[in-house]
Formats: structure tokens, C-alpha cells, sequence
């Protein structure tokens, strides 16, 4: 009764979250908070020693964890197998039952210039950043739509799907997690950013394929898919990158704070609670996000419209902040040539 009178778009209470990257960062503060909430919760990464201090670190900060089932997977997700055998065993754990939820945290930023990255490096940073994601949601999806693909030919048409007073399955969802440099771009990122703006490209379309699925077979659970749009997080792989990351692209960046995994994975889930799909966590992004949707407007013409009148707004400001970052990128090649890197402080 009280989740059928609640406006509440994500409740996890008593379903089972599986998330990726679950080990460390925004994933690890994820988990533990969405345990708090009553959720059972698999965490998702390769270091066995960290994932066993994970799960301890969520069980802590659980609702009820006398009642509540944790686990954790080793795993490589930049292979497409190993994502297969990844939901097949939390299906295995969980009774038979895949997980209601599913997020895709794993990943981590490597900004360097294009030409000093080896191509090597800028395989892995897509395998990491993107084919991890992809990967787990072919897995998924792959699991969750089983039945609707086996009767393709035949759409669900039992009276239950025309009774409108029958209570329906809730959504299950398939989280990602991009980045503000899938909205905007600049100097320094250009390993990187392709990935992030690859998965909103992937979400919006998979948006509107799920559609698809719920139309056909609508006693089946909505897919509902999302994708969470942060700027810097505080993390161990934050604080690594800025001893390789060229001076120009810090230059660029200037004084913006990064936000602590627990900020962003509280403000995520506030917005996933709500219904938004696509999510930002702090005022910039927010506003860079409305200049740059143009076929990604999703959420209804109300949030349309708002969005419409923001981006009238920030579009003319982006073009002078483009305008800016180009100027400063030309004054500092012209000072200190062509490596990112201002020789003058390394020398004092």
C-alpha cells in the first residue's frame, strides 16, 4: 500500500541492486546508501581483496541487515563472457531471479593529450569506459527481455494487460554513468570523452527500444534505462590522474570542486527517486546538459520545455565559453609550445 501511494520512481527496498565498479568510489557509496534504503546489493569489480571490504562497508550501513543478502563478484566486464557469467551467477545467488536493478559505475578518466596517448592506452580507456557498460547491458537486457524475445511474433494480449485496475510490476532499471564531458569536451580529454558521450548515445537509443518491449508486452516489468551525468568525484583514481594530467587541461578546468562519491551517489539517487533519466549532480553540468540534448530530451514535455528555455540561455553562454577555452589554449601554446605542460613551473 505505501509504495503504490508513493511518488517515489526507485524503490529498492527488499529488490536486489547489482553494481558495477561496487568496490571503490561512487559505486562502493552507491551501494551502501541504496542499503540503507532496505536493498540487497552485488558489487561488481576485479579486486577480490577490496570487494570482500566493499560488501563488510555496505552490510554496515544496512536497513535491516539481519534480513538483507549481500554478495560480490570478481570480475573482467570488458569481457562480453565474463558479463554473461556475471548476471548467470547473481541469477544463481538471487533464487533463480535476476537483479531489479542493475548500474554501471566501473570506469576511470585517463586525461592525456591525443598524440602523447599510445593506442594501446586509448583502447583500454574505451574497453573500461565503455564496452564495460555495453557489455553488462546486452547481459542484462538480454536476461530481462528473454520472454518478450522468445514470443515476438505474438504480442502479450491477455485480459489482465487491458484490466486498468491491476496493479503493474515495477520498473526494473539499467543505470549508466557518463560524465560532463559527454555534454562538453575540452583539451586534454580526448581519450576519454568518446566514451562518456558514446554511453548517452547508447541510452538514448535504448531509451526508445524499451519502449518497444513495454508496448509489445505490457504485464512484463517496464525497462526503465538512465544514465548519471557527474563532473569531477573525489576518488583514489581522481587524485592519481592529476599527477599525468597536462597543465593546460587543469588550466582549463580552473577552480571547480570535485564532489565526494557520497554527494554524487546521494544527489543520483534523489534524481533517480523522482524519475529523471538523465542526471546531472551539481549546477554547471545542469546547465551545459540543456545546450547539448538536442533527440536526447527525455521525461515529458513539461521537463521539455523547461529544458527548451534553459537551452536558449545557455547556448549563447557556450559559445563565448568556447570562444574563451580556445583563446586560453592558443595563449598557452604560444607560451609554452606544444606538450600541455608550462615548463616554467616545473623549472622554478
Amino acid at each position: 500500500m505505501g509504495n503504490s501511494l508513493s511518488n517515489d520512481k526507485f524503490v529498492v527496498k527488499g529488490r536486489t541492486v547489482a553494481i558495477t565498479g561496487g568496490s571503490r568510489g561512487m559505486g562502493l557509496a552507491a551501494g551502501h546508501q541504496l542499503a540503507a534504503k532496505g536493498a540487497n546489493i552485488i558489487i561488481i569489480a576485479r579486486d577480490r581483496e577490496k570487494l570482500a571490504q566493499g560488501v563488510e562497508h555496505i552490510r554496515q550501513g544496512a536497513l535491516d541487515p539481519s534480513t538483507q543478502r549481500f554478495h560480490h563478484i570478481s570480475a573482467d566486464l570488458t569481457s562480453s563472457s565474463e558479463c554473461v557469467r556475471v548476471i548467470d551467477e547473481i541469477v544463481s545467488w538471487n533464487l533463480g531471479n535476476p537483479p531489479d536493478v542493475v548500474w554501471c559505475c566501473a570506469g576511470s578518466p585517463h586525461p592525456t593529450l591525443f598524440i602523447d596517448t599510445p593506442v594501446s592506452e586509448l583502447e583500454a580507456v574505451m574497453n573500461s569506459n565503455y564496452f564495460t557498460s555495453l557489455y553488462m547491458a546486452h547481459a542484462i537486457l538480454s536476461h530481462w527481455l528473454r520472454t518478450s524475445r522468445e514470443h515476438t511474433t505474438q504480442p502479450s494480449r491477455t485480459p489482465s494487460s487491458t484490466n486498468t485496475s491491476t496493479i503493474s510490476a515495477p520498473p526494473r532499471h539499467l543505470i549508466f554513468t557518463a560524465s560532463f564531458l559527454a555534454f562538453y569536451t575540452f583539451t586534454g580529454y580526448s581519450p576519454y570523452s568518446p566514451a562518456k558521450a558514446a554511453l548517452r548515445s547508447l541510452s538514448d537509443s535504448l531509451s526508445q527500444e524499451m519502449n518497444l518491449y513495454a508496448a509489445a508486452h505490457p504485464n512484463e516489468p517496464p525497462i526503465r534505462i538512465h544514465t548519471i551525468f557527474p563532473a569531477g568525484i573525489l576518488t583514489e583514481s581522481y587524485e592519481a590522474e592529476n599527477l599525468y594530467k597536462s597543465d593546460v587541461t587543469k588550466m582549463l578546468e580552473g577552480a571547480d570542486e570535485a564532489q565526494t562519491p557520497e554527494a554524487v551517489a546521494a544527489k543520483s539517487i534523489r534524481a533517480l527517486e523522482s524519475g529523471q533519466e538523465l542526471i546531472t549532480t551539481d549546477i554547471l553540468t545542469s546547465l551545459v546538459k540543456r545546450s547539448m540534448l538536442g533527440g536526447s530530451v527525455r521525461g515529458g514535455f513539461a521537463r521539455a520545455l523547461g529544458d527548451w528555455v534553459l537551452a536558449c540561455v545557455v547556448t549563447l553562454a557556450m559559445v563565448f565559453v568556447r570562444h574563451d577555452m580556445d583563446r586560453k589554449v592558443r595563449d598557452w601554446g604560444r607560451k609554452f609550445g606544444a606538450s600541455g605542460m608550462n615548463r616554467e613551473d616545473k623549472q622554478a
